[in-house]
């Protein structure tokens, strides 16, 4: 790479630090570029990126972002993984990483906060921002279908006792 290459390169990192929800570092040493292509094509189907660069212009991108934490986990061969919405990076990765054992979680960070390894898996487990609209819709839904149906309810018995009493006057 020339010096501006690098120079664009790292105005680029800069700028997904700056704008994502969530960075998760790792190690890959040992694996494959058919299994790197794979978790690639993976990240990006969920709307997540992987990028691998060299530790130095990473720290170098880092500096002046809220993710600055995270300077000390860039050691050894690192891929960076990163996403708009902070949960897709981490549960892609951490997917990925229990059918690779290559794969090392080294941690991240989400907006200020920096992650251990141990946050990265617990933030992970977490459902999606899409998954969570959706469960608020339903629980919203629910209390309104609820209502509808006690409001209902009267008027459908007094119907009933209506009809019973037709009958029984047809019958007499």
């Amino acid at each position: 790479m020339e010096r501006a290459e690098k120079r664009e390169f790292v105005t680029e990192l800069n700028e997904v630090f700056k704008a994502s929800g969530s960075v998760v570092v790792a190690h890959y040493a040992g694996v494959t570029v058919a299994q790197m292509n794979d978790f690639r094509s993976k990240m990006r189907a969920a709307g997540g990126t992987v990028k691998v660069a060299k530790n130095r212009l990473a720290k170098i991108a880092l500096q002046g972002t809220e993710a600055e934490g995270i300077t000390d986990l860039f050691k050894g061969q690192t891929l960076i993984a990163f996403s708009n919405d902070p949960i897709t990076a981490p549960k892609v990765l951490m997917d990925f990483a229990k059918t690779n054992d290559k794969i090392v979680v080294l941690g991240g960070a989400m907006g200020t906060t920096t992650l251990t390894a141990d946050a990265v898996k617990s933030l992970a487990t977490l459902p999606s921002l899409d998954e969570l609209r959706a469960k608020l819709l339903g629980m919203i839904q629910t209390p309104a279908t609820r209502i509808a149906g006690v409001v209902q309810a009267p008027a459908a018995q007094l119907a009933r006792v209506f009809a019973a009493y037709a009958k029984k006057d047809e019958a007499a």
